[in-house]
C-alpha cells in the first residue's frame, strides 16, 4: 500500500480555499481534514477531536517541546497547531491528509515534511478578492481592508509553494488541484517501493 499525501493548501481570506476543499471532500473518500489543536475553549456543538482537539496551554506547551506538533501559531492569546500522531497514523494507513493552515504554519510543515505536496489558492485579483470580502456582507469596513492587507503579505509567500491554482472559475480550480494530487501519486519517489518489490527493479 502506498503512503498517502500530506497536502498542505493556503490561500488569503476569501480566496474560496473552504468552497474548493469541499468539493474535494465530496468526490474523494481518500481525502481527509487534519484537526488542529487548540487551547481555546470549546464552542456550543463543537466536540473533542471533531472540529478541534481541546487541550490545556500547559498540555500543549508540553507537546510543543516532545516534538508532538508539525507547525503552530497563536491567535487572540490561544495556541492552534496540527498534531504529528494522526497525521502520520492517516498517511501510513495510506490516507490523503489535508492540513488548510496560513502561510507561516505551511513553511513550517514544508521544513518538517519536505516531499507534502503544497498549493496556493489565489484569487485572479486583489479586486475579485475585495468583492468577495464586501459580498459576504458580514464584516465590517475595518475588517474587510485588514484582510486584504493580510492577503498582500501572503501573496508575497506565495512562491514558497509547489503549485499556484487561480480560483476563477470553481470547477476548474477543483480539477486543478485532482490534476496535482493525481500527479503527485505517479511521482517515481512515492512509487518505488512499489516497483522494487513488484518488478524487482
Amino acid at each position: 500500500m502506498s503512503k498517502g499525501l500530506v497536502i498542505v493548501i493556503s490561500a488569503p481570506s476569501g480566496g474560496g480555499k473552504g468552497t474548493i476543499l469541499k468539493k474535494l471532500f465530496e468526490s474523494d473518500d481518500n481525502l481527509t481534514l487534519s484537526v488542529s489543536a487548540t487551547t481555546r475553549a470549546p464552542r456550543p456543538g463543537e466536540e473533542n477531536g471533531v472540529q478541534y482537539y481541546f487541550v490545556t496551554k500547559e498540555e500543549f506547551s508540553e507537546m510543543l517541546e516532545k516534538g508532538e506538533i508539525l507547525e503552530h501559531a497563536e491567535f487572540c492569546d490561544n495556541y492552534y497547531g496540527t498534531p504529528k500522531a494522526p497525521v502520520v497514523e492517516l498517511t501510513e494507513k495510506g490516507k490523503d491528509v489535508v492540513l488548510e493552515i496560513e502561510v507561516k504554519g505551511g513553511a513550517q510543515i514544508k521544513k518538517l515534511i519536505p516531499d507534502c505536496v503544497s498549493i496556493f489558492i489565489t484569487p485572479v485579483s486583489l479586486e475579485v478578492l475585495e468583492k468577495r470580502l464586501r459580498n459576504r456582507g458580514t464584516e465590517t469596513e475595518d475588517a474587510i481592508l485588514k484582510r486584504l492587507a493580510t492577503a498582500k503579505v501572503e501573496l508575497k509567500e506565495a512562491h514558497n509553494y509547489d503549485y499556484i491554482v487561480v480560483n476563477d472559475k470553481l470547477e476548474d480550480a477543483v480539477e486543478d488541484v485532482k490534476s496535482i494530487l493525481r500527479a503527485e501519486k505517479l511521482r517515481y519517489i512515492r512509487n518505488k517501493e512499489n516497483l522494487d518489490s513488484s518488478l524487482g527493479i
